[in-house]
């Protein structure tokens, strides 16, 4: 079970996240970053997944300026209330929030390795918006949408990076992936993975979109990129490039 921590504000009533720990107590942290319906059951499945795994696990509440712990869930209903979250969110000041959040995760007591960060669908767009923080040392981003501008922003990411796309993405065409090319010259140690006959959101149960065989693929890659990065000396052999 995990529990929600403040972040920076008045206790819980300001900006706060949804921590999961390891059954040890301590790992290497990991900041868990959300898709548009909020810090939701999946999120908080997920999060207890990595925590499984041995991460200390952090899942900042993005929205929270807005409204505090949206949970959404992925009805038609429940998605037109994220849109309307995600088309008023202040891309700036939430990577602001983001960065203290990384540093406030670094911060506890129950970290005792280096820090990663995951994002999924605007958590991953997200993510890599963070990609410059200089204590981070892995970055994972599930189907990022509206790259094309960040591109143009990060000259360097601060740490190795794999990025997970689908092929029959409906929100992100192909084109916009390859404008990773540069950014993958200057940083080296970026991977691609573009898994074939999904679509977006294939990596979440609760979502129509949903692969098992896909998400089983994207994760233990995670997994393996994470271990290496975050326990080890950084990724030992990157995937395909494009």
């Amino acid at each position: 079970m995990g529990q929600w921590i403040d972040i920076q504000g008045a206790g819980l009533e300001g900006f706060s996240g949804y921590l999961a720990l390891p059954q040890g107590g301590s790992g290497p942290g990991l900041l868990l970053l959300q898709e548009i319906w909020g810090v939701n059951g999946h999120i908080r499945d997920l999060a207890g997944q990595f925590a499984a795994e041995g991460f200390v696990v952090l899942a900042p509440d993005v929205f929270w300026r807005q409204q505090r712990r949206v949970d959404l869930t992925y009805d038609p209903a429940g998605t037109a209330q994220a849109r309307a979250y995600y088309q008023a969110l202040d891309i700036a000041q939430a990577r602001t929030d983001l960065a203290v959040a990384v540093d406030v995760l670094g911060d506890l007591p129950q970290v005792n390795g280096r820090l990663g960060v995951v994002g999924y669908c605007m958590g991953g767009k997200l993510a890599y918006e963070l990609g410059e923080h200089p204590r981070l040392s892995a970055g994972v981003s599930y189907y990022p949408g509206g790259i094309a501008e960040t591109v143009q922003r990060i000259e360097r990411l601060a740490c190795p990076y794999l990025f997970h796309f689908a092929s029959d993405d409906q929100l992100i065409d192909l084109a916009e992936v390859r404008l990773l090319q540069p950014l993958m010259a200057r940083s080296g140690e970026v991977s691609v993975e573009i898994h074939q006959g999904v679509g977006h959101g294939f990596a979440c149960p609760r979502r129509p979109a949903w692969s098992m065989a896909a998400a089983l693929s994207a994760k233990a890659s995670t997994l393996w990129f994470l271990g290496d990065c975050l326990l080890g000396d950084g990724p030992r052999g990157l995937h395909e490039p494009l």
